[in-house]
């Protein structure tokens, strides 16, 4: 791993060794291995106990040795220290190598369990200091040829041969930028590896993306293997062009396909470039406006049949789709247990699409066992069930680049082959893409294989869980005092199955909570959900999606005496540099990602007492929701926190905005036309702009997606409804909101807000 004569990672390696376990002899040899060491350029960390070198392991991921003393401790019988180091090694990766230190009166304890988890034994007295270093040099680079996935190994050795550019890109390796001083700000910011890594379809040797060939296929076919697929794409515009290329490759005009509202835009414009018929399979929806899974009866046979046969869309009721998507997991983090949706749906479709953009890390981790797209093996998977696709954003979880994407291919029943595949994706593809983001793909994909992967998610779900139950003893603390605090959305009680007691979810054992998924399951006698009638087991919170609940809303859907709209909580966090990932009406999402720290959500935590205080004194909102004073907005000045929540909060009851959410998410539109006859009609310019309070009766030329809850309301080629539309009245209700409380405005794809009214692109032609 060198790139321009310099190593990228300096070689690094712990030693655990405590010299008070030692003769003065033994421990001079081991002084003696470290100075050889150095000499070889390793630079090396010293640990004298258990703890301190599992601290290291932990903390630092540059650690690509471990040599260990046998007896770091000798007052042990059974060398528990030394256990102890192999135990935390060994959770963390399975090819991390490590050397055990003994001296002439050791060995007597080792197991064949202990030798099995250990790479090389070292007699420090036998072996001269020199070779052992050497021994020390070779397995560290041989990790490394372990570790460097197939792309960026061939990049990191082109780089080395330091050949002038005559092909594009222009900048050639970014001298171009050494010309001007704006450019030489920027060679110095990215610095030169990135520009150099900046390459050109010309370079033979590393492949093309286009055709999957070189070192680029082989990136691929080791990120189809981590991932557990036959075959996987390496995508660098991000899983919308995931899915267009998905659905491009399966469907077209006129073809049948079943589709989850609950749907990314990407999906409705695959719907437009495709010209398919869709027909929607309706999520559902609970007390909180959170969007649900599609339950497993809506995708029995008889069900699809049905909403075929009510689809005026589809005149030959008698034709079969070819293709159903599906949300997995939805934007709130509920999963499906995929073998029951490739059951329930196997009699109606061939192909089966898991958008799993937000869920690339679920394979890794026992937890989500069954409940992603590319469950088992891919040799295991029977060929007679339904070809199964997935889109993974590798760089919204996992550590990729911005715009990464990765598409996984199991192929089923009616299987789409490669080179019929390959049409569709090169229509999307760039002859130019950056190569950097191939390569953090299968970076990505390198950190989550094997060990590390479990590792790595069950350190976020552990953090995520702690958070839970810290947030949840405060509330606890506070109502024994009948105060008020926040909530997070998950079982109340859980069950532990060692005792067979049931206990409040943050008095339960934190490694039950992190392993056992039962206690993120979701089942019909639960009332917490708010789903009524799901199946037992078909779905299952994902523990690192926490939804903050804001007081204001009881499980039965009905309003309480008391609640603070999540917007004005959002905007109080986001004063203190803290960001949110999706906003309700009462919910607030957090996602614990893997870069998450206890220092990052302890600072959330604090940021949500002090929410709290200023709450309960009605401190002026000029003074905590505005970077400066003078930015407030005349109608809020010298109203309390309090007073203002207290506004938003009776507002909602005014105007029965839950219920009216409620309503225009439960039931579907009159489609009147395709996506993709409507989109032909926006092209030809056969279109109007309506205001939202003449919207009756129009056909919709783009879709509208108000957030919350960020799903279709209205999608192309669909009538707004007459008098009594649910959708016309949810849109007038936010309009009169965003009126009414200036700075908290709704973001509504598919709307133009134009000085406080709302207008939508309708047809010209209407019913």
């Amino acid at each position: 791993m060198e790139v321009h004569g310099e190593r990228l990672i300096t070689l690094k390696a712990l030693i655990v060794h405590n010299s008070t376990s030692h003769v003065s002899v033994v421990n001079d040899s081991i002084t003696t291995l470290i100075n050889e060491m150095n000499s070889k350029g390793i630079t090396t960390v010293l640990a004298d106990s258990a703890d301190g070198a599992t601290a290291v392991i932990h903390n630092d991921a540059t650690i690509e040795l471990v040599i260990l003393d046998w007896v770091i401790n000798e007052d042990e019988q059974h060398n528990e220290s030394a256990k102890k180091v192999i135990e935390s090694l060994r959770s963390k990766s399975q090819i991390v190598p490590l050397f055990l230190l003994l001296d002439n009166r050791q060995g007597e304890n080792l197991t064949h369990e202990i030798m099995r988890e250990t790479d090389e034994l070292i007699w420090i007295q036998e072996d001269t200091p020199f070779f052992l270093a050497g021994r020390a040099h070779s397995a560290i680079l041989s990790y490394r040829q372990k570790t460097v996935p197939p792309l960026t190994r061939a990049i990191f050795e082109f780089a080395q041969k330091y050949e002038y550019s005559w092909h594009t890109p222009g900048h050639a390796g970014g001298t171009a930028f050494m010309k001007s001083a704006v450019g030489r700000a920027f060679h110095d910011y990215f610095g030169e590896n990135l520009l150099r890594s900046d390459l050109s379809i010309s370079v033979g040797e590393l492949g093309s993306l286009l055709d999957h060939s070189g070192p680029i296929g082989e990136s691929e076919k080791f990120c189809a293997k981590v991932f557990g697929a036959d075959r996987a794409y390496t995508v660098t515009n991000g899983s919308s062009m995931s899915n267009r290329v998905i659905m491009m490759s399966s469907v077209a005009r006129g073809d049948y396909a079943l589709c989850d509202r609950n749907a990314h835009k990407s999906t409705e414009q695959a719907l437009t470039m495709t010209g398919v018929v869709p027909t929607y399979l309706m999520p559902s929806r609970n007390y909180l406006g959170i969007i649900g899974p599609v339950y497993a009866s809506t995708l029995s046979a008889s069900e699809v049949k049905k909403a075929i046969a009510c689809n005026p869309l589809a005149t030959d009721k008698k034709q079969k789709p070819l293709h159903a998507i599906i949300t997995n997991s939805t934007y709130d983090g509920l999963t499906y247990h995929v073998p029951t949706v490739v059951k329930q749906l196997d009699a109606s479709v061939d192909r089966i699409h898991f958008d799993e953009a937000w869920y690339g890390y679920a394979r890794f981790n026992p937890l989500y066992a069954e409940r992603f797209g590319m469950y088992g093996e891919a040799e295991d998977y029977p060929k007679n069930l339904p070809t199964i696709f997935t889109t993974t954003s590798t760089h919204k979880l996992l550590a990729a680049l911005s715009q990464a994407s990765l598409i996984g291919v199991r192929d089923g029943r009616n299987p789409v082959p490669h080179s019929r595949f390959n049409e569709s994706y090169m229509m999307h593809a760039s002859t130019s893409p950056l190569y950097p983001i191939i390569m953090a793909n299968e970076v990505s994909a390198e950190m989550m294989r094997g060990q590390s992967g479990k590792y790595l998610t069950t350190e976020s779900i552990t953090e995520a869980v702690r958070f839970r139950k810290a947030v949840r003893r405060i509330r606890r603390e506070l109502q024994d005092n009948q105060d008020w605090f926040f909530s997070t959305w998950n079982a109340d009680f859980v069950t532990d199955p060692d005792s067979g007691k049931t206990v409040s979810f943050e008095d339960a054992p934190l490694s039950l909570l992190v392993n056992d998924p039962r206690c993120w399951e979701l089942r019909a006698d639960d009332k917490w959900h708010g789903f009524q009638g799901i199946e037992d087991g078909y779905c299952m919170l994902d523990p690192i999606k926490v939804s903050v609940v804001m007081p204001g809303m009881a499980i039965d859907g009905s309003l309480e005496a008391m609640g603070i709209p999540a917007v004005l909580v959002t905007a109080f966090l986001s004063q203190r540099g803290i960001q949110v990932e999706k906003t309700t009406d009462f919910t607030i999402l957090f996602l614990f990602s893997l870069g998450i720290t206890k220092g990052k959500y302890g600072t959330l935590l604090n940021a949500l007492l002090k929410f709290k205080d200023a709450y309960d004194a009605n401190v002026p909102v000029e003074q905590l929701l505005y970077t400066q004073e003078s930015d407030c907005p005349a109608v809020y000045k010298g109203k309390g926190l309090k007073t203002l929540a207290d506004e938003m909060f009776t507002f909602f009851k005014d105007t029965g905005l839950t219920h009216v959410q409620a309503e225009a998410f439960t039931t579907l539109p009159e489609p009147v036309m395709t996506p993709a006859d409507a989109y032909v009609k926006l092209v030809h310019n056969d279109i109007q702009t309506v205001s939202v309070d003449n919207l009756y009766n129009c056909i919709l030329a783009t879709g509208v997606v108000p957030y919350p809850p960020g799903i279709p309301m209205l999608m192309p080629g669909e009538s707004a409804g007459g008098k009594g539309s649910p959708y016309i009245r949810y849109l007038k209700i936010l309009q009169q909101w965003d009126q009414r409380f200036p700075g908290f405005a709704h973001d509504i794809h598919g709307i133009e807000n134009e000085n406080g009214i709302y207008y939508v692109q309708c047809l010209k032609t209407s019913k």
